[in-house]
């Protein structure tokens, strides 16, 4: 079986594409190949995002914030936006979504909890419609 390549998008990935690539791997196990960048990289990953995550057994350590030229080039299965608009340049994919996430960056730990929630929940249901063999 191919693994299904997924791309998520946000400004600085630093913090949603960062999160959702997590959850990605983590509930994607060898069947998808899961990246993160942003339109315009910050260069960090956030501190919040790393701790919030670490919490749920997910070590952001070895990651880093990136541009779109350092993940590899498509074709891509599914690419996701996280919600940033027009920042969200269009990258080439057979199938694309917006989910329209609000950047946590400067949310109160409650609200940044409710974020990654709610980014863990969409991941899930992503990882769930590749596998029945969506998105192609």
């Amino acid at each position: 079986m191919e693994r299904k390549k997924v791309l998520f998008v946000c400004i600085e990935n630093s913090c949603r594409s960062q999160i959702a690539e997590a959850f990605a791997r983590k509930l994607g196990g060898g069947a998808l190949e899961a990246w993160s960048a942003g339109s315009k990289p910050s260069g960090q990953v956030n501190q919040t995002a790393a701790a919030l995550l670490k919490e749920r057994g997910l070590d952001l350590s070895a990651h880093r914030s990136k541009g779109l030229a350092e993940v590899p080039a498509g074709p891509w299965d599914y690419v996701v936006t996280m919600g940033c608009g027009e920042a969200c340049p269009a990258v080439a994919a057979r199938a694309r979504a917006d989910w329209g996430i609000p950047d946590p960056k400067n949310m109160p730990r409650e609200e940044f909890i409710k974020v990654v929630e709610q980014i863990e929940t969409k991941t899930a249901a992503l990882v769930q419609e590749l596998a029945a063999g969506a998105g192609r």
